[in-house]
């Protein structure tokens, strides 16, 4: 049960009642697509005059169109709906430390266009260096019309200011994007961190759309990351800092964390922390030269992944350890939240019929409920974190409204 905010409310009146009906309608074409009038009726229990008024509703603003005629053994045949895909474009802008990825998107989070390039240290040149490449964006496809920008950050944004205030990994603190870009394209921007990104992509495209109203997003790259779907909600906080559960301690007066602390479970389950576990296994003066040092200093976590399938047994011992110290996390989320589905994501999953195995027996070892949490890992080529960026300006007409 929900309380109701008597602070912050909204009452119910005809309006929301429409707007409601309105988005499981058009969800429902959203993911049932070709679907016919009757067919909607008999799926959300609405009457089929007020399906059919509805549906005439979002033909005229464009949002769905009429197919082919279906069959019928008697009467009129129906007419199939879909959605329209060209309705509206959305950008999607993925930042991470080393790289940040831009792509056009259509209603159904179908990459038209993308391109990536390298991100820079200072906040300021790198708003420089984007804004004209969203503008050239959207100017290669004056047809469709930009709906929004959504963008995710490997930090925390303020849910107040709206403004970048926490991203250890990639260097900067108290950042401004959402102005500048507003400012340069016209077009409004949704900014939210990239775990939760990942998560919105889950039950927005992913395999857990339907059916799964408690979900964790745990991101596994130069940090890590968790974003919360509890009951069916996008848990955020007071401030949009909750889920930084890879700066929770693990180890009392461990190794320094970027965020300042120390023992963070990131600093132990990272691509960061597997690469420094080779680069420890691997520098021993009496085992390696000064160069070879220098090398395994400088490993990437690619690197390390195509070694540990080539059958380096350090890299496999690396990517091992990694995998217990993120089944150590994971059981802690387990414990505290019982999740129906805790999805993996990131390079890590490349190697997951390694280490699946060697997560699941850290959480069963480390673990003290008996919640029947699935945990999988995601398709790395799916881009999760880019296409929850499309989630985020979607929610604005799909998500439910807010009541009471």
């Amino acid at each position: 049960m929900r309380k109701i905010d008597l602070t912050n409310f909204q009452v119910a009146t005809s309006e929301t009642a429409r707007d409601i009906n309105r988005r499981i309608v058009l969800n429902l074409i959203r993911t049932h697509q070709p679907i016919s009038r009757a067919d909607l009726a008999r799926y959300s229990g609405l009457q089929r005059s007020t399906v059919s008024v509805i549906a005439e509703q979002l033909i005229n603003e464009r949002w769905i169109t009429e197919g082919a005629n279906g069959h019928s053994l008697r009467g009129r045949r129906p007419r199939f709906l879909h959605l329209n895909k060209e309705r509206a474009g959305i950008i999607g802008i993925n930042i991470r430390p080393a790289q940040t990825t831009l792509a056009f998107a259509d209603l159904d989070a179908r990459f038209l266009a993308q391109e990536s390039f390298a991100t820079t240290q200072d906040p300021k040149h790198f708003v420089v260096e984007l804004i004209p490449r969203i503008q050239n964006l959207i100017r290669a496809r004056p047809e469709i019309t930009c709906e929004g920008i959504g963008v995710s950050l490997p930090g925390r944004v303020d849910l107040g200011t709206k403004r970048l205030v926490f991203a250890p990994n990639l260097g900067w603190s108290d950042v401004d994007l959402k102005t500048p870009i507003e400012k340069a394209t016209g077009l409004p921007v949704e900014l939210e961190n990239a775990a939760n990104s990942c998560a919105l992509a889950e039950i927005w495209f992913g395999r857990h759309a339907e059916g799964v109203r408690n979900l964790l997003a745990v991101t596994v790259s130069e940090g890590i990351g968790c974003g919360l779907i509890l009951n069916h909600q996008l848990l955020q906080g007071s401030t949009g800092m909750a889920g930084e559960f890879g700066h929770v301690a693990l180890v009392e007066n461990g190794l320094e964390c970027r965020c300042g602390n120390r023992g963070c479970w990131e600093v132990y389950a990272s691509n960061s922390a597997a690469a420094r576990y080779y680069t420890e296994s691997t520098s021993r003066p009496w085992k390696s030269t000064k160069g070879s040092r220098r090398a395994a200093r400088n490993v990437r976590f690619e690197d390390l992944l195509r070694l540990n399938q080539q059958g380096d047994a350090k890299a496999r011992q690396a990517v091992n350890r990694m995998a217990q110290q993120i089944g150590r996390g994971i059981a802690l989320l387990i414990t505290g939240l019982a999740p129906d589905v805790i999805v993996v994501i990131g390079e890590i999953t490349r190697a997951w019929p390694q280490v699946g195995p060697i997560i699941a027996e850290s959480v069963k070892r480390n673990s003290f409920t008996r919640a029947e949490t699935r945990i999988v890992p995601s398709d790395p080529s799916s881009q999760p974190r880019l296409r929850g960026t499309i989630a985020l300006v979607l929610q604005k007409h799909f998500g439910a409204p807010s009541v009471a």
